[in-house]
């Protein structure tokens, strides 16, 4: 089973209601896999911020499950980042990038991000920032 479809399962076991009630945010909460394949993906959608700025906005404040009963979406997607940190925390965007190596790319472009380099380099000014 994939891990939203595990994810949905407690859900329904915690909350009530099936599993098809929670598996479309827990997918959602999981999207990021489809373009970073390891636990590293995390980083876009295991915080907070990725709660309240999307997850809350698409899937509203609460949803009402097939046990007719109003469940937090909050409180599902929190459910979730703690079981994938063992019930242990729920890490903040601060948690993930003090912990990440500060690029010359991310200073408005003084270089360019790997991901561009064969993309864009017969289109960049500073050429010489591409090959290193």
């Amino acid at each position: 089973m994939a891990a939203p479809h595990i994810h949905a399962i407690s859900s329904a076991k915690k909350y009530g209601g099936k599993m098809d009630d929670y598996l479309a945010i827990h997918a959602k909460m999981d999207c990021s896999k489809a373009y970073f394949p390891d636990n590293r993906h995390r980083v876009l959608t295991h915080n907070m911020f990725w709660v309240k700025e999307v997850m809350i906005p698409i899937f509203g404040e609460t949803l009402e499950n097939s046990d007719g009963k109003l469940i937090s979406v909050k409180d599902v997607c929190e459910q979730h980042i703690l079981e994938d940190f063992r019930q242990k925390f729920i890490p903040t965007p601060q948690d993930y990038i003090e912990n990440m190596e500060f690029k010359e790319w991310m200073q408005n472009g003084r270089s360019i991000p790997n991901s561009a380099k064969l993309l864009y380099k017969s289109k960049i000014p500073y050429k010489d920032s591409i090959e290193n």
